[in-house]
């Protein structure tokens, strides 16, 4: 399956099977690891951001891309440049009280949008932690949200 990004290149989009399948097994091995193991994925960094379902009120773990900002982290919701945002952006949109682990370590945080005032200053620590973010903000004329996600 291939999608049209807005620069005109075909980009490659797995089923969502897959991403799902593949997601809940990077978790699984993760957890058994106790946080010790499949903390990268391709050689970068990732945190595991458990919330609450915005209509299913259930307790969803995703992995997801970790950029560490002041004591918290910054979550990039880019679904790889894609139109729309991901699912767990309206998680944590309804739902602000999250709890991201990195390597072993649980911080309970809540999360907020960052602001077209904020955002300049902080694509930089994105993009360093993550740099195919930079493509991502190429591909579409979506406005990328990011969460400032802080101590509780």
């Amino acid at each position: 399956m291939t999608n049209q990004t807005s620069t005109g290149k075909a980009q490659f989009m797995p089923p969502k099977w897959i991403m799902k399948t593949m997601s809940r097994t990077h978790i699984f091995l993760n957890r058994i690891s106790l946080g010790k193991m499949f903390n990268t994925v391709a050689g970068d960094e990732v945190c595991f951001v458990t919330m609450t379902g915005a209509k299913s009120g259930r307790t969803i773990t995703t992995p997801l891309m970790y950029v560490p900002y002041n004591d918290g982290v910054l979550l990039v919701a880019s679904l790889g440049g894609a139109p729309r945002n991901p699912v767990w952006y309206y998680n944590i949109a309804k739902n602000a009280d999250i709890e991201v682990r990195h390597r072993g370590k649980k911080m309970a945080l809540r999360a907020r949008l960052a602001d077209t005032n904020e955002k300049p200053e902080l694509w930089p620590i994105c993009d360093s932690h993550y740099a195919p973010y930079a493509d991502y903000r190429a591909r579409t004329n979506r406005d990328i949200p990011i969460y400032i996600c802080e101590l509780l």
